[in-house]
C-alpha cells in the first residue's frame, strides 16, 4: 500500500511547501514535501473610480432591500429550484466533512494512457526531504518502469480530492484530479463522423500533419495577448502611445468549404510553420478576391 503521510503546512511563499508528510511504499518510508508545480502568471487590475481613480470597495448588496449586507448578517444557501433555497449552516458542513486523514491511500496502479487527460487537473511537485532521496528514486523509477500511475485519494482543507501520482522527467508529481461527475459526457453533444471524409482528404490532411510536425517545446509557444497588454501598460505609465501590429485577417466560414483546395494550398507553401503561414495569407488574399461573373448566353 502506498500512503502519504500528510501534515498540512500552509506557506504563503511561492516555492514553499504546501505541506509536509511522507509517502511510503510497502515497509518504505519516503520523507517528502507537496510544492506547487505551476506558477500564476496573469495580469490583476483593480476597479476604479473614473473620476478620482479611486480604488472601488466591493459590497454585498441584497436583491431585496438594495443595502449592503454585513458580514455577520450572511448565510450559504443550496439553490434546489429557481429562487428557493435551504441553508446550510457551519454545524452542517462539519457534519458532512470527513474525518482528517494523515495518509492518502493509493487504491490502483493504472496504465497512464488508459488515463482520459481531462481527468487531471492542478500538479504538485513530490519533493523528497532528507534522508528520502534513495527511497523517492526507487519508486519512481518502478513507476516509470511500469508506466504507471497511482490513483488515490486526500484530503486537504476538509476537501477530499482525487490524486494521481506520476513520473515526469527525475520527479514525482502529485496531480489533483477531477471525479467523473465534473466532466461533461462528450454524448450530450454532436460531433461529425469520419463517413463524410473521402481517402484523398485524409491523406492530404495526415501529409500536412506530417511536415508541421516538431519536437514539443513549450518556449516556442507565448501568451500573445498578455505581451501586448504589458506593452500597452508600460507605454501608459510613460505617458507614451504604443501602436500595435494588427492581426492577420482571417478568412470566414463560406471562404473554407473548398477543404481540398485548402489542404493543397497548405502543403504547396512548403513544409514547417512559416509554409504553413505563408500558405494562409495566400488562401486567405484568394478568397478575398471577387469572383468573376459567369457569362450569359442567349
Amino acid at each position: 500500500m502506498l500512503t502519504i503521510g500528510d501534515s498540512l503546512e500552509l506557506g504563503d511563499a511561492r516555492m514553499a511547501a504546501i505541506w509536509k508528510g511522507s509517502l511510503t511504499f510497502g515497509l518504505v518510508n519516503i520523507p517528502v514535501e507537496l510544492k506547487t508545480a505551476i506558477r500564476a502568471d496573469h495580469i490583476s487590475f483593480r476597479l476604479l473610480h473614473k473620476e478620482d481613480l479611486s480604488p472601488v470597495k466591493y459590497e454585498r448588496i441584497c436583491q431585496a432591500e438594495g443595502e449592503p449586507v454585513p458580514w455577520n448578517e450572511i448565510v450559504k444557501g443550496y439553490e434546489y429550484e429557481k429562487g428557493k433555497f435551504v441553508v446550510i449552516t457551519e454545524e452542517d458542513f462539519k457534519a458532512a466533512a470527513l474525518e482528517q486523514s494523515k495518509t492518502i491511500d493509493i487504491l490502483d496502479f493504472v496504465k497512464e494512457e488508459e488515463i482520459d487527460p481531462r481527468y487531471f487537473e492542478t500538479p504538485y511537485y513530490l519533493v523528497p526531504s532528507k534522508g528520502g532521496e534513495k527511497p523517492y528514486a526507487l519508486l519512481r523509477e518502478a513507476i516509470r518502469q511500469t508506466g504507471s500511475v497511482g490513483i488515490g485519494k486526500i484530503i486537504i482543507r476538509q476537501t477530499q480530492h482525487l490524486a494521481g501520482v506520476k513520473v515526469v522527467g527525475d520527479a514525482l508529481v502529485l496531480e489533483i484530479m477531477r471525479f467523473a461527475n465534473e466532466l461533461v459526457d462528450a454524448k450530450e453533444f454532436n460531433f461529425p463522423s469520419r463517413e463524410a471524409i473521402r481517402p484523398q482528404e485524409l491523406q492530404m490532411a495526415e501529409q500536412l500533419v506530417a511536415n508541421l510536425a516538431e519536437p514539443f517545446d513549450p518556449t516556442r509557444y507565448t501568451d500573445e495577448y498578455r505581451a501586448n497588454l504589458m506593452k500597452v501598460i508600460k507605454a501608459k505609465m510613460k505617458g507614451k502611445k504604443v501602436k500595435l501590429e494588427e492581426p492577420e485577417g482571417e478568412a470566414h466560414d463560406s471562404d473554407v468549404l473548398d477543404l481540398m483546395s485548402r489542404l493543397r494550398a497548405s502543403l504547396e507553401g512548403g513544409t514547417g510553420k512559416k509554409g504553413a503561414v505563408r500558405a494562409k495569407k495566400k488562401s486567405v488574399a484568394a478568397s478575398r478576391k471577387p469572383r468573376a461573373k459567369k457569362r450569359q448566353t442567349a
